[in-house]
């Protein structure tokens, strides 16, 4: 969930390259849109204020593609953050705190002891 419609879309399409694909309008208020970009799709809702920045997403990519991924992204100059979640992570944050992981695949998974 987000705060506000227009801004997460703003940052999505502007930033992070993806397209708005619908949004749904009342009144003249944004409530829900969908951005996509190479099949990824993500709906956009401002309904759920106590939901708002607590979405995780997963996008598992090919390395080739991660990695012009986050060179167009690093030229965007969108914040990016090294995680971990048993493996290597790239990670997105958007306005409102919602997390892109990006795993770095084929990566060696390491067991926790």
């Amino acid at each position: 969930a987000v705060a506000d419609v227009p801004v997460a879309l703003a940052y999505y399409v502007d930033r992070l390259g993806f397209t708005c694909d619908w949004s749904f309008d009342e009144a003249g208020v944004t409530f829900v849109a969908q951005v996509s970009r190479a099949g990824c799709e993500i709906i956009l809702g401002s309904q759920w204020p106590d939901r708002n920045g607590q979405s995780t997403l997963f996008v598992s990519l090919d390395l080739p593609v991660l990695e012009a991924l986050r060179d167009e992204l690093e030229t965007r100059k969108v914040d990016i953050e090294a995680g971990w979640w048993g493996y290597d992570l790239m990670i997105v944050a958007d306005p409102d705190g919602n997390r892109l992981y990006f795993p770095y695949p084929n990566a060696e998974v390491v067991e926790a002891s």
